[in-house]
Protein backbone atom coordinates (compact mmCIF):
# COMPACT_ATOMS: atom_id res chain seq x y z
CA UNK A 1 0.00 0.00 0.00
CA UNK A 2 1.09 3.56 -0.62
CA UNK A 3 1.54 5.99 2.26
CA UNK A 4 -1.42 8.22 3.01
CA UNK A 5 0.53 11.20 1.73
CA UNK A 6 0.32 9.77 -1.78
CA UNK A 7 -3.42 10.37 -1.70
CA UNK A 8 -3.27 13.96 -0.54
CA UNK A 9 -2.94 13.60 3.23
CA UNK A 10 -0.94 16.32 4.93
CA UNK A 11 1.31 13.91 6.81
CA UNK A 12 4.85 13.48 5.61
CA UNK A 13 6.48 10.29 4.43
CA UNK A 14 8.74 7.94 6.29
CA UNK A 15 11.78 7.86 4.04
CA UNK A 16 14.69 5.44 4.33
CA UNK A 17 17.86 6.57 2.57
CA UNK A 18 20.38 3.94 1.51
CA UNK A 19 23.58 5.82 0.76
CA UNK A 20 23.83 9.26 2.33
CA UNK A 21 26.57 10.79 0.21
CA UNK A 22 26.40 13.82 -2.06
CA UNK A 23 22.96 13.06 -3.53
CA UNK A 24 21.45 11.28 -0.54
CA UNK A 25 22.78 13.86 1.90
CA UNK A 26 21.46 16.80 -0.12
CA UNK A 27 18.01 15.24 -0.41
CA UNK A 28 17.98 14.31 3.28
CA UNK A 29 18.47 17.96 4.14
CA UNK A 30 15.76 19.16 1.77
CA UNK A 31 13.24 16.52 2.81
CA UNK A 32 13.90 17.06 6.51
CA UNK A 33 13.10 20.74 6.03
CA UNK A 34 9.89 19.71 4.27
CA UNK A 35 8.75 17.79 7.35
CA UNK A 36 9.41 14.18 6.35
CA UNK A 37 10.66 11.59 8.83
CA UNK A 38 13.98 10.12 7.75
CA UNK A 39 16.33 7.28 8.53
CA UNK A 40 19.65 8.00 6.86
CA UNK A 41 22.18 5.22 6.46
CA UNK A 42 25.59 4.27 5.17
CA UNK A 43 28.11 1.50 5.69
CA UNK A 44 29.49 3.64 8.55
CA UNK A 45 26.40 5.05 10.32
CA UNK A 46 28.37 6.83 13.03
CA UNK A 47 29.80 9.13 10.36
CA UNK A 48 26.27 10.48 9.84
CA UNK A 49 25.75 11.64 13.42
CA UNK A 50 26.70 15.28 12.73
CA UNK A 51 24.29 15.46 9.79
CA UNK A 52 21.44 13.89 11.76
CA UNK A 53 22.04 16.25 14.67
CA UNK A 54 21.95 19.24 12.35
CA UNK A 55 18.76 18.14 10.62
CA UNK A 56 16.75 17.67 13.79
CA UNK A 57 14.60 15.25 15.71
CA UNK A 58 12.85 13.76 12.68
CA UNK A 59 16.11 12.32 11.36
CA UNK A 60 17.76 9.23 12.77
CA UNK A 61 20.70 7.13 11.62
CA UNK A 62 20.96 3.42 10.95
CA UNK A 63 22.19 0.69 8.67
CA UNK A 64 21.06 0.21 5.06
CA UNK A 65 18.94 -2.74 6.21
CA UNK A 66 17.22 -0.55 8.78
CA UNK A 67 16.61 2.11 6.13
CA UNK A 68 15.02 -0.47 3.82
CA UNK A 69 12.75 -1.65 6.63
CA UNK A 70 11.92 1.85 7.91
CA UNK A 71 10.78 3.68 4.83
CA UNK A 72 7.35 3.82 3.27
CA UNK A 73 9.52 5.29 0.52
CA UNK A 74 13.17 4.32 0.03
CA UNK A 75 15.83 6.37 -1.73
CA UNK A 76 18.78 4.36 -3.07
CA UNK A 77 21.72 6.67 -3.75
CA UNK A 78 24.73 4.38 -4.11
CA UNK A 79 27.31 3.92 -6.88
CA UNK A 80 25.64 1.89 -9.60
CA UNK A 81 28.07 -0.98 -9.21
CA UNK A 82 26.70 -1.53 -5.69
CA UNK A 83 23.08 -1.80 -6.86
CA UNK A 84 23.08 -5.56 -7.56
CA UNK A 85 24.18 -6.25 -3.98
CA UNK A 86 21.62 -3.81 -2.59
CA UNK A 87 18.98 -5.73 -4.50
CA UNK A 88 20.17 -9.10 -3.26
CA UNK A 89 20.30 -7.89 0.34
CA UNK A 90 17.23 -5.67 0.63
CA UNK A 91 14.79 -6.10 -2.27
CA UNK A 92 12.65 -8.39 -0.14
CA UNK A 93 12.41 -5.75 2.58
CA UNK A 94 11.38 -3.14 0.00
CA UNK A 95 8.81 -5.27 -1.82
CA UNK A 96 5.83 -3.15 -2.99
CA UNK A 97 7.44 -0.01 -1.60
CA UNK A 98 8.09 3.07 -3.70
CA UNK A 99 11.82 3.14 -4.41
CA UNK A 100 13.60 6.14 -5.93
CA UNK A 101 16.93 5.09 -7.44
CA UNK A 102 19.56 7.62 -8.47
CA UNK A 103 22.70 5.72 -9.55
CA UNK A 104 24.42 6.11 -12.91
CA UNK A 105 26.58 3.38 -14.48
CA UNK A 106 30.14 4.51 -15.15
CA UNK A 107 32.55 2.09 -16.80
CA UNK A 108 35.62 3.60 -15.14
CA UNK A 109 34.11 3.12 -11.67
CA UNK A 110 31.62 0.26 -11.91
CA UNK A 111 33.46 -2.05 -14.26
CA UNK A 112 31.95 -4.39 -16.85
CA UNK A 113 28.40 -4.27 -15.46
CA UNK A 114 28.09 -0.64 -16.55
CA UNK A 115 28.17 -1.42 -20.26
CA UNK A 116 25.02 -3.56 -20.56
CA UNK A 117 23.17 -1.24 -18.17
CA UNK A 118 23.89 1.74 -20.41
CA UNK A 119 23.11 -0.20 -23.59
CA UNK A 120 19.76 -1.42 -22.29
CA UNK A 121 18.94 1.73 -20.31
CA UNK A 122 19.16 2.08 -16.56
CA UNK A 123 15.43 1.94 -15.98
CA UNK A 124 15.27 -1.57 -17.43
CA UNK A 125 18.50 -2.69 -15.76
CA UNK A 126 17.65 -1.30 -12.33
CA UNK A 127 14.24 -2.97 -12.36
CA UNK A 128 15.95 -6.34 -12.74
CA UNK A 129 18.33 -5.61 -9.86
CA UNK A 130 15.41 -4.53 -7.62
CA UNK A 131 12.64 -7.07 -8.24
CA UNK A 132 9.29 -6.47 -6.60
CA UNK A 133 9.73 -2.77 -5.80
CA UNK A 134 7.77 0.13 -7.28
CA UNK A 135 10.74 1.70 -9.00
CA UNK A 136 11.20 5.31 -10.08
CA UNK A 137 14.38 6.59 -11.70
CA UNK A 138 14.79 10.02 -10.12
CA UNK A 139 17.44 12.63 -9.29
CA UNK A 140 19.84 10.94 -11.71
CA UNK A 141 20.75 13.70 -14.15
CA UNK A 142 20.77 16.90 -12.08
CA UNK A 143 24.23 17.69 -10.65
CA UNK A 144 24.54 17.37 -6.88
CA UNK A 145 25.73 20.98 -6.77
CA UNK A 146 22.37 22.05 -8.21
CA UNK A 147 20.52 20.01 -5.58
CA UNK A 148 22.31 22.05 -2.94
CA UNK A 149 22.35 25.40 -4.68
CA UNK A 150 19.18 25.64 -6.77
CA UNK A 151 16.44 24.19 -4.52
CA UNK A 152 13.38 26.43 -4.07
CA UNK A 153 14.92 29.12 -6.24
CA UNK A 154 12.92 32.10 -7.44
CA UNK A 155 11.49 32.02 -10.93
CA UNK A 156 11.48 28.89 -13.06
CA UNK A 157 12.55 25.86 -11.09
CA UNK A 158 15.08 23.28 -12.16
CA UNK A 159 13.40 20.24 -13.66
CA UNK A 160 13.98 16.67 -12.48
CA UNK A 161 13.15 13.97 -15.04
CA UNK A 162 11.28 10.94 -13.70
CA UNK A 163 10.61 7.55 -15.26
CA UNK A 164 8.37 4.84 -13.79
CA UNK A 165 5.96 2.12 -14.87
CA UNK A 166 3.80 2.57 -11.76
CA UNK A 167 1.56 5.65 -11.89
CA UNK A 168 1.07 5.92 -8.13
CA UNK A 169 4.78 5.52 -7.45
CA UNK A 170 5.40 8.28 -9.97
CA UNK A 171 2.97 10.53 -8.07
CA UNK A 172 4.89 9.92 -4.84
CA UNK A 173 8.18 10.74 -6.54
CA UNK A 174 6.72 13.89 -8.06
CA UNK A 175 5.63 15.14 -4.66
CA UNK A 176 9.08 14.48 -3.23
CA UNK A 177 10.68 16.38 -6.11
CA UNK A 178 8.41 19.32 -5.33
CA UNK A 179 9.13 19.08 -1.60
CA UNK A 180 12.84 19.22 -2.40
CA UNK A 181 12.32 22.49 -4.26
CA UNK A 182 12.33 21.35 -7.89
CA UNK A 183 9.78 20.66 -10.64
CA UNK A 184 9.02 17.06 -11.62
CA UNK A 185 9.13 16.23 -15.32
CA UNK A 186 7.66 12.75 -15.93
CA UNK A 187 8.92 11.40 -19.25
CA UNK A 188 7.25 7.97 -19.39
CA UNK A 189 7.94 4.41 -18.34
CA UNK A 190 11.20 2.94 -17.11
CA UNK A 191 12.35 2.28 -20.66
CA UNK A 192 12.51 6.04 -21.24
CA UNK A 193 14.97 6.51 -18.39
CA UNK A 194 17.71 5.91 -20.96
CA UNK A 195 16.85 9.35 -22.39
CA UNK A 196 18.37 10.99 -19.31
CA UNK A 197 21.16 8.48 -18.71
CA UNK A 198 24.88 9.26 -18.84
CA UNK A 199 25.70 10.60 -22.29
CA UNK A 200 22.23 11.96 -23.04
CA UNK A 201 21.76 15.63 -23.98
CA UNK A 202 20.28 16.45 -20.56
CA UNK A 203 22.64 14.50 -18.31
CA UNK A 204 24.67 16.59 -15.89
CA UNK A 205 22.76 19.79 -16.67
CA UNK A 206 20.59 21.90 -14.38
CA UNK A 207 17.89 22.74 -16.92
CA UNK A 208 14.64 24.44 -16.07
CA UNK A 209 11.57 22.25 -16.34
CA UNK A 210 10.56 24.11 -19.51
CA UNK A 211 13.98 23.57 -21.08
CA UNK A 212 13.98 19.93 -20.03
CA UNK A 213 10.59 19.26 -21.60
CA UNK A 214 11.71 20.94 -24.81
CA UNK A 215 14.92 18.92 -25.11
CA UNK A 216 13.22 15.64 -24.22
CA UNK A 217 10.10 16.24 -26.30
CA UNK A 218 7.56 15.74 -23.52
CA UNK A 219 4.36 17.68 -22.94
CA UNK A 220 3.60 19.46 -19.73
Amino acid sequence: MLPRAAFGASDGFRIGIIGTGRIGGALAELWARAGHELLISSRHPDDLKPLAARLGANVRIGTPREAAEFGDVVLIAVPYGALPQVGRDYAGLMARKVVLETGNPRRERDGPMATPALERGTGVASAEYLPGVRLVRAFTSVPHTALRGEAHRDGERIGVPLAADDRDALAVAARLVEDAGFEPVPVGGLARARDFDVGSPVFGRALTARELRQVMGVAR
